[in-house]
């Protein structure tokens, strides 16, 4: 199969307001009114993250997503175009692009995302190109416009096209788009919400009841887990200082996605998928937190494969 892209991604993306604080606010307390440490506006969300991290590493990617006709529409257009992130496929708006507004504690690097979307902005099955995605080597979707994701996923599989996913959230619709995707990648509280077990191990344990692929969860600064078979592999993070942890999530799923493209086997995709979500920590913003493929190698373990 000739194919145009390496990867294919189906999702969100959204301009984030980012303000470091000193310590968390809490009501009647002295933190109910401080002075903001520093402050920017940086480009994110789930899916366009995870692109722009596939880019910057060499791979050849698209961008099937909403944006909206206002200035931060047009500067999430230009960021992923400035990344190397094809954006022939988007679907512009009359609405204001999805936005965040994320607060984040100096101390710990962990942060409070508050965020809005507006409804105009769901992207339809019926606005999934069915030749973009038959021309790619893997899709990756999100749970944001599930409907969309669905129907890609359904695509690829049709075409034997793996399909990668970032799942958060548990809805009606969770368990289909779980059936349609090849390698599963669960935020940890996902993988209880689906199963009722605590461990995690158990939870992913439960999960390949229903499902024969590899299975990945993130776990923070715990690191990450794939069950490969009946096989569990778990890999611990990357020991760093982390100054922000906004879009680690997402970087880890680019990374582990252009891993798989290599040929990585499972410990080795963590690893390296580990390494370049830590690194993303050690800066400020999602997308500007992307790290580069040489520095991900030099810290995780130089690879000579090529994708």
């Amino acid at each position: 199969m000739n194919t145009r892209w390496d990867v294919v991604g189906v999702g969100a993306n959204s301009v984030d307001y980012v303000y470091r604080l000193p310590a968390y606010p809490q009501p009647d307390s002295p933190t109910a009114k401080m002075r903001i440490g520093s402050h920017l506006i940086s480009c994110g969300g789930q899916v366009a993250t995870a692109l722009c991290t596939c880019a910057v590493m060499g791979l050849r990617t698209t961008y099937i997503g909403a944006l909206g006709n206002d200035d931060n529409g047009r500067r999430m257009h230009d960021e992923l175009a400035r990344r190397g992130v094809d954006t022939a496929h988007v679907v512009v708006r009359d609405a204001i692009n999805p936005f965040a507004v994320i607060l984040l504690d100096e101390q710990q690097g962990e942060r409070v995302v508050l965020w809005e979307r507006d409804p105009t902005l769901t992207l339809q099955p019926e606005e999934i190109d069915p030749s973009v995605i038959r021309a790619s080597r893997l899709v990756h979707v999100d749970d944001v416009d599930v409907e969309a994701s669905i129907r890609a996923a359904t695509l690829a599989r049709e075409k034997g096209i793996p399909v990668t996913s970032d799942i958060e959230r548990v809805t009606d619709r969770t368990e289909a788009l779980i059936h349609l995707v090849t390698v599963p990648i669960f935020a940890e509280r996902v993988v209880e919400t689906l199963t009722g077990e605590l461990d995690v191990e158990q939870g992913l344990r439960a999960l390949r009841r229903r499902h024969a692929g590899l299975l990945c969860v993130t776990l923070g600064p715990r690191g990450a887990m794939v069950l490969e078979d009946d096989r569990l592999h778990h890999e611990p993070a990357h020991p760093v200082a982390a100054i922000d942890t906004t879009g680690a999530g997402d970087v880890f799923r680019g990374a582990f996605i252009y891993a798989l493209l290599r040929g990585d086997r499972p410990p080795d995709i963590l690893r390296f998928a580990n390494t370049a979500a830590a690194i993303s920590c050690t800066r400020l913003g999602a997308i500007a937190g992307v790290p580069m493929l040489q520095e991900v190698e030099a810290l995780a373990g130089k690879s000579t494969k090529t994708v």
